[in-house]
């Protein structure tokens, strides 16, 4: 018997076009097949309930929930809470799910308590993955080494030059390097250059290896495309024997989420009943800036908008639209005023966002191999 990852077979693996490097899409198919094979999913949570509660009197403290909350996300390829602000709520939102209020730690859960909070999260996380998938690539090279020797590196060159040099003479040759690696994407096969692990593991053994000298001359525009020229040639290498993983995850946000939502009355209607039955009674007679942006962040997975305080450029808009409706003057508000409140911020909402579409992209850097995640492995006969 030998244990194997139930997302890992399941994931379908690429070449990406032109070059050697593979990425696996992570859409939230697998973890829907996952759900509703009850047999699996039983296994699933049984061992992992069995695992994190020690002294096995059928009931698991809410802290160790965060254990198989950070599981969860290792396994999906989802970056660590606190390394990309777009993902990180939905670890605040697992865990809420699964502790079912209790805060700080406090109280317990049962297994079966357990096993629907972990249904649920997962559909959950299935829909949001369905929505804005992440992409698992593997950098070892090959496409940084295509860019150093195609047609392409001197126009990219030329660009990145005219972007990090400056008109002092005394910036130096390393300095510019350094720079110009971070003007380097994925797209190019570099992984991110201010990832820690990658300057010191990667990065700095490849600079190590051109003159000395030279890297603290000033630049000229010739020294400069030969030595970064060697230097990407070095980071290839160093690529090819330790190949980098990174988390890939690229939205746009255009507004056309929330024109759906606002073309189907049914829907929406549905979803603003909901948000102001929610509304603590004290409350729902003043429209509080406070408020109104936590229903709004209520009707963010509906709109195919980013929750708020994840993508930055989206919350400036939501600001604006907030203070152009005048919701921040705790005016006071019946039901109907509220629901109207919220449907005029949406419209400017959308707009703003047809007019101006913003795109977020984000890559990070997974140091711990996806396959020894334990929430999503099963032991069963390898196939």
């Amino acid at each position: 018997m030998e244990r194997r990852s139930w997302f890992g077979r399941r994931r379908r693996r690429k070449a990406q076009g032109g070059g050697g490097g593979e990425e696996v899409v992570v859409d939230g198919s697998e973890i829907r097949e996952l759900v509703e094979d009850r047999e699996a999913f039983g296994m699933l949570v049984d061992r992992e309930f069995r695992q994190l509660h020690a002294d096995g009197d059928g009931r698991l403290p809410v802290r160790e929930l965060r254990h198989a909350v950070a599981d969860i996300g290792a396994a999906l390829g989802i970056p660590e809470q606190g390394a990309a602000p777009s993902t990180d709520h939905i670890y605040s939102e697992v865990m809420s799910e699964l502790a079912h209020g209790k805060s700080q730690g406090e109280g317990e859960v049962s297994k079966a308590e357990f096993q629907e909070a972990l249904s649920d999260v997962l559909l959950g996380m299935a829909a949001g993955l369905k929505r804005d998938p992440i992409v698992i690539l593997r950098i070892d090279g090959e496409d940084l080494r295509d860019l150093v020797g195609g047609s392409r590196y001197e126009p990219e060159a030329a660009a990145i030059f005219s972007r990090v040099a400056t008109a002092s003479e005394d910036v130096a040759l390393r300095q510019c390097l350094l720079a110009a690696l971070q003007q380097l994407t994925v797209d190019h096969g570099m992984p991110p250059a201010s990832d820690t692990w990658v300057l010191n593991n990667i990065i700095e053994p490849a600079l190590q290896l051109l003159p000395a000298d030279q890297l603290e001359q000033p630049v000229s525009r010739d020294g400069f495309f030969e030595q970064l020229k060697k230097l990407l040639g070095a980071i290839a290498d160093r690529l090819q024997e330790h190949p980098v993983i990174v988390a890939h995850t690229e939205s746009t946000y255009d507004g056309s989420g929330v024109k759906r939502l606002l073309a189907n009355k049914f829907e929406l209607d549905k979803l603003l009943h909901s948000i102001w039955k929610d509304v603590p009674a004290e409350r729902k007679n003043k429209a509080s800036e406070e408020y109104i942006r936590a229903a709004l962040d209520k009707m963010a997975d509906a709109a195919s908008l980013p929750h708020y305080g994840a993508v930055n450029q989206v919350d400036a808009v939501v600001n604006e639209a907030i203070k152009k409706a005048n919701a921040d003057d705790g005016k006071s508000v019946d039901e109907s005023e509220f629901k109207k409140l919220l449907t005029d911020i949406l419209g400017a909402v959308m707009l703003q966002l047809n007019n101006a579409p913003i795109i977020v992209s984000t890559n990070t850097v997974l140091h711990e191999p996806l396959a020894a995640s334990s929430i999503l492995t099963t032991s069963s006969p390898m196939e």
